[in-house]
């Protein structure tokens, strides 16, 4: 059989290639490491097809308000009562809504309001909300609301169309 010395010679032999193995590799790291992606060494200029883009139809918002759909609304109004309550004095984590359309920006009575959304001022008229709606953090920066926003119109128009017919 093995006597204890040609083990030893055999596990040295092993471990020694796998340590030369690892030196290798550190060593290749270190000359050939590239810090993230640069730009590109060249770029292929392709032309456009022109086929692949259609051409969007612009809706005015007049149009959209007209077309609004109160039930589609008050379906999409689901992602808001988390934080907004549809009775009016009924607070939650933000102000309640019932009565929005044609209120005071901040208009809410005892609910505690950025500095941000005080500073803002004006009315919540069906313009305004379509605008803030679309992204409330990049409408008035700095205010407490983390809803990201409705990207489609259509969708903005619903819930608009929808917090109009709450309080008659």
């Amino acid at each position: 059989m093995f006597d204890t010395m040609t083990v030893t010679k055999a596990a040295g032999g092993v471990l020694g290639a796998f340590l030369i193995f690892l030196l290798g590799k550190w060593a290749a790291e270190l000359m050939y490491h590239v810090d993230g992606h640069g730009e590109a060494a060249y770029v292929i200029e392709v032309e456009s097809s022109g086929g692949g883009e259609e051409a969007v139809e612009e809706v005015s918002f007049e149009d959209l308000l007209a077309q609004a759909d109160v039930e589609k609304g008050k379906k999409l109004f689901k992602k808001c009562v988390a934080c907004h309550k549809t009775e009016e004095g009924a607070n939650a984590t933000g102000p309640y809504l019932y009565g929005v359309v044609g209120r005071p920006v901040a208009g809410v009575a005892g609910f505690n309001y950025s500095d941000a959304m005080k500073a803002h001022g004006g009315e919540w008229t069906p313009e305004e909300l379509f605008a803030f709606l679309e992204s409330p953090k990049n409408y008035i920066p700095g205010n407490k609301m983390t809803f990201k926003g409705l990207s489609k119109p259509e969708d903005r128009a619903n819930i608009i169309a929808y917090l109009d017919s709450l309080d008659d």
